[in-house]
């Protein structure tokens, strides 16, 4: 049985993918094998000033549990670290250390060459229409950003 045409959420998700495990793998390959790739969603998400496990645990669809598992499993390897939230002296917030910074880093280079090629297969104003209305759906949805 032919399953026709992908919908619009599986063509959202297949460059999805391919970014995710090129980004992945480029880590890995830089020396960085030590993480997960539950882990490297987690810690993506980790805000410039900290995160609170409570709101990394909803930006990654886990339970908080699950999150703070995640959370001293990258601390134990020193990817972050824990220091208590200005804000509120019962909350801790997660930061990156420079482990993590430098893993970042190398994500960071590897998003750029693959974004750089999906400007190249697009070309330059279809790639920059698609990002403008991919940020246009993302604030309708009903997950942190």
């Amino acid at each position: 049985m032919d399953p026709g045409p992908f919908n619009v959420g599986l063509l959202l998700f297949i460059p999805y993918r391919e970014l995710e495990e090129r980004v992945f793998a480029a880590v890995q390959d830089a020396g960085y094998s030590d993480i997960t790739l539950p882990q490297a969603r987690l810690f993506q998400r980790i805000s410039a000033n900290g995160s609170r496990i409570t709101d990394l645990a909803n930006r990654v669809y886990v339970t908080k549990q699950t999150a703070s598992v995640l959370v001293s499993s990258l601390e134990s390897n020193g990817y972050v670290r824990r220091m208590p939230d200005p804000l509120d002296a019962r909350a801790s917030l997660v930061i990156a250390d420079a482990r993590g910074l430098a893993a970042a880093a190398v994500a960071a280079a590897e998003i750029q060459r693959i974004e750089a090629e999906w400007r190249k297969a697009l070309g330059t104003a279809r790639y920059e229409r698609l990002v403008r209305d991919l940020d246009e759906l993302a604030k309708h949805t009903n997950r942190p950003q």
